[in-house]
């Protein structure tokens, strides 16, 4: 087996993997404390419960920002130059936003606005008595961080795309013309698949941040699992259990998903090898 040079010379190319043995252990460590303790076994049931919306707001709001990611990373490489602008304004403005800021300014200020717009759009059918006026609560929090989350990362996806979509030889893609493929299809059958060798494990990436990041919408009051272990923890002052607790279900859910989306990776590149 071929050697791979490390920091001291001496790393082989699949190193056993030690730091999950130790996660693995101190994971079970926990679990045994949740079975045998009614303090960790309340904690645990009380934080559990906010693992849907968790999982919901991180599910739908990464696929919008795929989608509207690469919508932002084919406009930049359009051939208007108007419409690199615009892409590129997108990605510069709003990856130089934290996303706590970003996430405020959606809740408190989009919102509002957009309600603002809504009604003075639908005000001769409010007029007519066919609907009612739009209030901000009838704006759900949870949505309006979703928003939130997309607009964020679709900013870093659009390059992502960007990055794997010129990472295409063009020599394949002036073939692909010269056979009379339509720009779609040429998309589709030439430069995609190619490009998303490159783009997934960038994008894999992403996806494992955005689960963490969906904690975030703790500060709007969405009831995910960080807002039940603060409020959890603030009623009774646990806050060591609290936030082990917290810290174990987010380990469960990232670390999972890096060892299936890693092995994903690994099989996809067996398969282009052959």
């Amino acid at each position: 087996m071929a050697l791979q040079a490390g920091r001291g010379g001496h790393q082989t190319k699949d190193d056993f993997p030690w730091w999950l043995v130790v996660l693995v252990l101190i994971g079970v460590a926990i679990a045994v404390a949740i079975v045998t303790s009614d303090l960790y076994a309340q904690v645990f049931t009380t934080i559990v419960r906010g693992i849907g919306t968790t999982i919901f707001v991180t599910l739908v709001a990464f696929a919008l920002a795929m989608a509207l990611g690469l919508g932002v990373a084919l406009l930049g490489l359009a051939d208007n130059l108007i419409l690199r602008q615009i892409a590129r304004f997108y990605i510069e403005t709003i990856r130089g936003i934290p996303i706590l800021v970003l996430l405020s300014y959606i809740a408190f200020v989009g919102a509002p606005a957009f309600v603002a717009l809504y009604n003075t759009a639908t005000s001769p059918l409010v007029s007519a008595g066919w609907t009612e006026p739009l209030l901000v609560r009838d704006v759900p929090l949870m949505w309006r961080a979703i928003v939130a989350l997309m607009i964020a990362y679709a900013s870093f996806i659009a390059e992502i795309f960007r990055a794997g979509f010129q990472a295409v030889d063009h020599g394949q893609i002036e073939a692909a013309k010269a056979l009379g493929l339509s720009r779609y299809r040429r998309f589709r059958h030439v430069v995609f698949p190619q490009a998303f060798r490159v783009i997934f494990p960038p994008l894999s990436n992403d996806f494992i941040s955005m689960v963490k990041d969906s904690s975030l919408v703790s500060v709007l009051g969405v009831a995910d699992i960080t807002q039940l272990a603060k409020i959890y923890s603030s009623g009774s002052f646990r806050y060591f259990e609290s936030y082990s607790i917290l810290a174990y279900i987010y380990l469960i859910l990232t670390i999972g998903l890096s060892l299936l989306l890693r092995r994903f990776e690994k099989r996809m590149r067996e398969r282009h090898a052959r």
